[in-house]
């Protein structure tokens, strides 16, 4: 199975709030527990919001930078 993915590129900061949590909760009921969330990684800005919004949301277990690409984060969801 391929791992569902969220590519935030060119999207306004004050939408990665939504668009973050929408995601999250659409795999959670769809019982997928790993995900990837594309920010790209030019200027950080994306890249520390997603990672906000990901430290606030409950159904968050973790989540980190993929070491091969750095303009992913891997997130995995409580069981």
């Amino acid at each position: 199975m391929k791992t569902p993915r969220i590519d935030l590129h060119g999207e306004e900061k004050a939408l990665v709030y939504a668009l973050v949590n929408e995601f999250i909760n659409d795999q959670y009921k769809m019982g997928n527990k790993e995900l990837v969330i594309i920010h790209g990684k030019s200027t950080n800005i994306l890249t520390k919001e997603v990672h906000s919004v990901l430290k606030e949301n409950k159904l968050v277990k973790d989540y980190h930078l993929n070491n091969w690409n750095l303009g992913e984060t891997i997130v995995n969801l409580v069981e």
